[in-house]
Protein backbone atom coordinates (compact mmCIF):
# COMPACT_ATOMS: atom_id res chain seq x y z
CA UNK A 1 0.00 0.00 0.00
CA UNK A 2 2.84 2.59 1.16
CA UNK A 3 6.26 2.39 -0.86
CA UNK A 4 9.34 4.51 0.04
CA UNK A 5 11.80 5.83 -2.41
CA UNK A 6 14.72 5.67 -0.31
CA UNK A 7 14.33 2.56 0.78
CA UNK A 8 14.07 0.99 -3.10
CA UNK A 9 16.76 -0.68 -4.09
CA UNK A 10 18.98 0.59 -6.47
CA UNK A 11 19.45 -2.15 -9.54
CA UNK A 12 22.30 -1.18 -12.29
CA UNK A 13 20.52 -3.02 -15.31
CA UNK A 14 23.84 -1.20 -17.82
CA UNK A 15 26.81 0.89 -17.14
CA UNK A 16 24.77 4.09 -16.88
CA UNK A 17 21.27 2.74 -16.13
CA UNK A 18 19.46 2.35 -12.53
CA UNK A 19 16.39 1.09 -11.81
CA UNK A 20 14.04 1.56 -8.32
CA UNK A 21 11.18 -0.16 -8.25
CA UNK A 22 9.35 1.54 -6.21
CA UNK A 23 5.72 0.05 -6.36
CA UNK A 24 4.94 -3.79 -7.03
CA UNK A 25 1.58 -5.21 -6.04
CA UNK A 26 -0.51 -7.97 -7.76
CA UNK A 27 -1.33 -6.10 -10.95
CA UNK A 28 0.88 -3.15 -11.32
CA UNK A 29 4.74 -2.09 -11.11
CA UNK A 30 6.32 1.30 -11.01
CA UNK A 31 9.60 1.94 -11.84
CA UNK A 32 12.15 4.91 -11.58
CA UNK A 33 14.77 4.57 -14.68
CA UNK A 34 18.02 7.04 -14.26
CA UNK A 35 20.29 7.03 -17.41
CA UNK A 36 23.44 8.59 -18.13
CA UNK A 37 23.52 10.36 -21.42
CA UNK A 38 24.25 8.43 -24.26
CA UNK A 39 23.13 4.80 -22.82
CA UNK A 40 20.95 2.90 -25.32
CA UNK A 41 18.22 0.37 -23.98
CA UNK A 42 17.95 -2.08 -26.69
CA UNK A 43 15.01 -3.07 -28.75
CA UNK A 44 13.15 -5.72 -26.44
CA UNK A 45 9.15 -6.66 -26.02
CA UNK A 46 7.45 -8.41 -23.06
CA UNK A 47 4.16 -9.30 -22.44
CA UNK A 48 3.29 -6.33 -19.92
CA UNK A 49 1.88 -3.13 -21.09
CA UNK A 50 4.00 -0.23 -20.35
CA UNK A 51 3.44 3.17 -20.01
CA UNK A 52 6.41 5.73 -18.82
CA UNK A 53 6.52 9.35 -18.20
CA UNK A 54 9.87 11.40 -18.58
CA UNK A 55 10.97 13.78 -15.96
CA UNK A 56 13.50 15.03 -17.03
CA UNK A 57 16.44 14.49 -19.61
CA UNK A 58 15.52 13.82 -23.45
CA UNK A 59 15.12 10.37 -24.96
CA UNK A 60 14.75 9.04 -28.29
CA UNK A 61 11.86 6.19 -27.82
CA UNK A 62 11.28 3.97 -30.46
CA UNK A 63 8.17 1.61 -30.62
CA UNK A 64 7.35 -0.89 -33.52
CA UNK A 65 9.73 0.94 -35.71
CA UNK A 66 8.51 4.81 -34.61
CA UNK A 67 10.88 7.37 -33.65
CA UNK A 68 9.86 10.23 -31.34
CA UNK A 69 12.68 12.01 -29.62
CA UNK A 70 10.77 13.31 -25.59
CA UNK A 71 11.59 15.49 -23.36
CA UNK A 72 10.45 16.42 -19.73
CA UNK A 73 6.15 16.28 -19.36
CA UNK A 74 5.95 13.57 -22.33
CA UNK A 75 4.73 10.66 -22.26
CA UNK A 76 4.58 7.61 -24.02
CA UNK A 77 3.09 3.70 -24.15
CA UNK A 78 4.46 0.32 -25.36
CA UNK A 79 1.61 -2.39 -25.52
CA UNK A 80 2.11 -5.38 -25.12
CA UNK A 81 4.26 -7.26 -27.79
CA UNK A 82 5.58 -4.30 -29.34
CA UNK A 83 9.37 -3.88 -29.83
CA UNK A 84 10.95 -0.59 -28.27
CA UNK A 85 14.24 0.68 -27.64
CA UNK A 86 15.65 4.13 -26.11
CA UNK A 87 18.83 6.41 -26.32
CA UNK A 88 19.49 8.82 -23.65
CA UNK A 89 20.16 12.13 -25.05
CA UNK A 90 20.60 13.76 -22.15
CA UNK A 91 21.22 12.47 -18.53
CA UNK A 92 17.45 11.48 -18.21
CA UNK A 93 15.27 10.38 -15.13
CA UNK A 94 12.18 8.13 -16.33
CA UNK A 95 9.16 6.72 -14.97
CA UNK A 96 7.62 3.43 -16.52
CA UNK A 97 4.90 1.49 -15.24
CA UNK A 98 3.85 -2.05 -16.15
CA UNK A 99 0.44 -4.15 -16.02
CA UNK A 100 0.79 -7.01 -15.31
CA UNK A 101 4.16 -6.30 -13.28
CA UNK A 102 7.63 -7.98 -14.57
CA UNK A 103 8.84 -10.70 -12.29
CA UNK A 104 12.28 -9.52 -12.79
CA UNK A 105 11.97 -6.02 -11.76
CA UNK A 106 10.58 -7.19 -8.52
CA UNK A 107 13.14 -5.51 -5.37
CA UNK A 108 14.50 -8.37 -2.94
CA UNK A 109 12.50 -7.60 -0.49
CA UNK A 110 9.41 -8.04 -1.98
Amino acid sequence: MFFFYDRAEVVEMLPGLTRRTLVSDEKLMICRFDLEKGVEIPGHSHHQDQAGYVVSGRIRLSVDGKNCDLGPGDSYSAPSGAVHSALALERSVVVDTFSPPREDYRNTGD
